[in-house]
């Protein structure tokens, strides 16, 4: 049993039998009793356990609650606990969140537990902080996002309030005005998205969080989308072009033997198929099947392997990626602008 268990089980025998004596504790943890002393002594401390030694009765017990206003009605542990392991994995995800976390906003607010968290574990600040720097995240083409905006936002999809955003749509270089039904918060690719329900197109729409240069709360309660209606809408494609009305493709992929030393370790779709060819598991070329209804995204994916990936079967994603690479070579192959000299 470990420190964290041993506080739960402490928690429990004080709850259900009140009071209980220092050998009954003792014997119920099998623990020496400068354990126990120890453990008693640090859910007092950094827990703020209300447990005190009732001499009359000769045991432990929670403290009777206070009365009147400003009595602290705290009279028990938390009643969410976790293993140590679960704890270690709790603190680490959060690690992970701080770094996808532009300007701290949700590290902010998630503070007070994660605080929690580290005392559970029965270790000192120190060892805490080391804990934290034992996982690092690095983060690439990051686009941030004005904390009041991300704020503001995720209030409205708790609050399930409407929002007016004016937003800067980068396919037209145009600013439009948009009222909107917040529905999710989407982090993709170290960039943030708002998922939402736009009254103006009357449909799901999917927004870069970068993009909103304003946004107002409005006392409007929000369009409610069930989940499955959000996911087939927006998930169904490639990537972050995964939605709107386009009907979804496959597109079929074809690497060579050394790209797919890497590319049969990832997952570009959930639903993606795959398979080995030249009937060589491990070593041959990898045929990876993938849906998509906006070839934006996969397209760029698809560039980034250059030689060591052809699109068979899709002539017009062919097409696409064969122009997109004789522009590139073009552009190497231009002969180089002339110098200017002083006159």
């Amino acid at each position: 049993m470990d420190r964290t268990e041993r506080f739960y089980k402490i928690e429990l025998l004080l709850k259900s039998r009140g009071c209980v004596s220092f050998a009954a504790l003792q014997a119920e943890l099998d623990v020496s009793p400068a354990t126990l002393k120890r453990d008693l002594q640090y859910l007092r401390d950094r827990l703020a356990a209300p447990i005190v030694y009732d001499a009359f009765a000769n045991g432990y017990r929670f403290a009777a609650a206070e009365s009147g206003p400003s009595a602290d009605t705290r009279r028990e542990l938390p009643g969410l606990w976790f293993s140590e392991n679960e704890i270690h994995a709790l603190l680490t995800m959060h690690q992970l969140l701080a770094g996808l976390d532009d300007d701290g906003v949700l590290a902010r607010h998630l503070q007070p537990l994660m605080e929690k968290l580290q005392g559970m574990l029965g270790t000192d600040e120190g060892a805490a902080r080391e804990l934290m720097r034992r996982v690092k995240v690095i983060g690439t083409a990051r686009r941030r996002v004005p904390s009041k905006h991300f704020e503001l936002l995720g209030s409205a999809l708790l609050q399930r309030r409407r929002l007016r955003l004016r937003y800067f749509k980068r396919s037209d270089r145009t600013t439009s005005e948009r009222e909107v039904s917040p529905q999710r918060l989407v982090n993709y690719r170290n960039t943030w998205y708002l998922d939402a329900w736009c009254h103006a197109s009357d449909g799901l729409r999917r927004f870069a969080l970068d993009a909103v240069r304003d946004a107002a709360l409005l006392a409007e309660k929000a369009k409610h989308v069930p989940l499955r209606e959000l996911e087939g809408a927006l998930d169904a494609g490639y990537g972050i072009y995964g939605g709107g009305d386009a009907k979804v493709k496959w597109a079929t992929l074809v690497f060579s033997a050394e790209a797919a030393q890497w590319v049969a370790n990832e997952e570009w779709h959930p639903q993606q198929k795959a398979r080995w060819l030249d009937g060589a598991v491990g070593t041959g070329r990898y045929e990876l099947q993938v849906p998509y209804s906006d070839p934006t995204e996969l397209a760029m994916d698809i560039l980034r392997h250059g030689d060591s990936v052809v699109v068979t079967g899709d002539k017009a994603l062919a097409a696409l990626i064969a122009q997109r690479l004789r522009s590139a070579a073009a552009r190497y192959a231009a002969p180089p602008a002339a110098k200017l000299t002083p006159a």
